[in-house]
């Protein structure tokens, strides 16, 4: 699933940089441009937005201000030529502040940490729509690529350069592949990522409490820097 955007700026040439970076970078897709923040206001209540880029220092209404106002806002970038609102951007939550002109370069480590807060690397969770009992993905397990049934994997474990995949069935297996490979194999089911070592089917939690999930008997420990996303999926569930 791509990250929706919505872009509010009133330099049109600053729009135009956005808009060419995020067709450049995969996993995003534009859901509104628009030139200040009662302009903004309206597409946030017509359309989902994900991630907003938002420039501070704009007629009619100042960024931090729409911000304020929103009593649950999406995630924000800033995007400014003022240094000076930095702080307001850090009481604000935002996940990063940029400075104009902005690089490629810049925007994709901007980019980074949006998928790791906003899910890409935490939390896999595809519509319902798109869930699909039959779903398969072939791993590699010894010498040959072998098909699994994404609906019987319980967790997946790291093992250094292999991961120890667990099965509904009782059974499980090595692969030779990485926790982020795993990551990205399931991103149309919904796993989440509860620990570095660990992923979990959202489905088959049957219990949590702040320091582990529960898989039936089967504890899986939640780490420091994924209990935020850990907690926000299990209560929207």
């Amino acid at each position: 699933m791509k990250i929706r955007c919505l872009l509010v700026d009133d330099e049109p040439l600053a729009l135009e940089v956005l808009q060419s970076h995020i067709s450049n970078c995969n996993g995003l897709e534009v859901a509104g441009s628009c030139k200040n923040s009662l302009e903004a206001i309206d597409i946030l209540h017509e359309k989902q937005v994900d991630l907003i880029f938002l420039d501070i220092k704009m007629p009619k209404l100042l960024g931090t201000e729409l911000l304020r106002s929103l009593s649950n806002p999406p995630k924000v970038i800033f995007v400014t030529a003022f240094p000076e609102f930095a702080i307001d951007s850090y009481e604000l939550d935002g996940i990063d502040y940029l400075l104009k002109p902005v690089s490629f370069e810049r925007f994709l480590k901007a980019i980074s940490k949006v998928k790791r807060l906003m899910g890409h690397d935490y939390i896999l969770q595809a519509e319902e729509s798109q869930k699909n009992p039959n779903a398969f993905v072939y791993m590699k397990v010894d010498k040959s690529m072998h098909k699994v049934l994404v609906n019987e994997i319980l967790y997946v474990e790291s093992r250094r350069d292999y991961v120890k995949v667990f099965l509904t069935t009782g059974k499980s297996f090595l692969a030779k592949q990485s926790i982020t490979s795993m990551v990205n194999l399931l991103s149309e089911q919904s796993f989440l990522r509860a620990h570095r070592s660990f992923l979990v089917s959202v489905d088959k939690i049957t219990g949590y409490d702040n320091n582990d999930i529960q898989l039936g008997s089967i504890e899986i420990p939640i780490g420091k820097l994924y209990k935020q996303q850990v907690m926000e999926t299990i209560f929207a569930r």
